[in-house]
């Protein structure tokens, strides 16, 4: 399994970034994939993930109104939409993956067993 992970960079405070995550190797939608940041300083937090099988998603309290998380079945991309940029959301930004078989996806990085390079979203004037 490989993630790749893009759509980084630098944006204006309440200007919008997508981010996209591609997956390969999965053999079935029976996966979940997730969103993750990692500001300097700070610990890695899960701030929405999606199941690949039915789109049930979640999300952080931070992110909740302001991203969304979206799937295309035809390129086995996830993507984070992200609107209403914060300097606070700046962070460096990754997808993971795991197998999952319910509808219910995790937050937590421990649960996620691929990860995808990071990308830098920062959010400044």
């Amino acid at each position: 399994v490989q993630l790749q992970a893009s759509g980084g960079g630098l944006v204006q405070p309440g200007g919008s970034l997508r981010l996209s995550c591609e997956a390969s190797g999965f053999t079935s939608r029976n996966y979940h994939i997730g969103w993750f940041r990692q500001a300097p300083g700070k610990e890695r937090e899960g701030i929405s993930c999606m199941s690949r099988r039915d789109g049930s998603t979640d999300y952080a309290d931070s992110v909740k109104g302001r991203f969304t998380i979206s799937g295309d079945n035809t390129k086995n991309t996830v993507y984070l939409q992200m609107n209403s940029l914060k300097p606070e959301d700046t962070a460096v930004y990754y997808c993971a993956a795991r197998w999952g078989f319910v509808s219910s996806c995790p937050r937590s990085s421990p649960s996620y067993d691929y990860w995808g390079q990071g990308t830098q979203v920062t959010v400044s004037s």
